[in-house]
């Protein structure tokens, strides 16, 4: 399986608490929902797509926990995302945890993450899960990287990738604007970052 890393950042580049102020509060949050006033049929189109190509869930615990708090009790048969969400495979990276209530549900250790991928199927989706996402990234183990950025700097959260460790060369292979500014971003990886030294007019001085 290809696994695809899947997030909402802000420009600043926070990815916590896109869909309600109380959604995650952890370290004094208190900017949630940034994501919402930008939600269009465009949007909604494409991240349904997105699920549809999803066979399995690749999640951490912190994620795990508000979305097998929440998704379940969903229950308007018109929500595009529902029905899967909670039909597919959920593999959680825990080592608090030997178990999960939201079924079908597998918990493994991060080094378990690349045996995961050796079997079949179409992609293994990670959502929310910045943490985890970002040490897979690195890691080298990502192939795809697929981002939902709203036109908004907020100025606090915890970000995509703010922690330190190697570097990671991304490859833009889909764009596009949505109606209310939302840019929808496909990456593939590609190693290391790239670096050069410009040798022309001191123009970035």
């Amino acid at each position: 399986m290809k696994l695809v890393l899947t997030e909402f950042v802000t420009l600043d580049g926070v990815s916590q608490g896109p869909g309600s102020p109380s959604e995650d509060t952890s370290d004094g949050f208190t900017r949630g929902g940034w994501l919402v006033p930008f939600i269009d049929e465009t949007f909604v189109r494409r991240t349904s797509e997105w699920l549809d190509l999803a066979d399995g869930l690749l999640l951490g615990r912190r994620t795990y926990d508000a979305f097998a708090r929440d998704w379940p009790r969903i229950t308007d048969p018109d929500d595009p995302f529902t029905e899967r969400m909670n039909s597919l495979p959920k593999y959680v990276v825990s080592r608090t945890i030997s178990e999960g209530d939201w079924q079908p549900t597998t918990v493994l250790q991060l080094e378990g993450v690349e045996e995961l991928k050796a079997r079949e199927g179409r992609e293994l989706q990670i959502h929310g899960s910045a943490r985890l996402g970002s040490a897979l990234v690195r890691a080298g183990l990502v192939d795809v990287v697929r981002l939902v950025v709203a036109p908004t700097v907020i100025g606090a959260g915890r970000r995509l990738f703010e922690q330190s460790g190697e570097t990671a060369g991304l490859k833009l292979t889909k764009h596009e604007a949505t109606p209310s500014g939302l840019m929808l971003l496909e990456y593939e990886t590609a190693g290391v970052a790239a670096v050069g030294e410009y040798e022309g007019v001191s123009a970035f001085v």
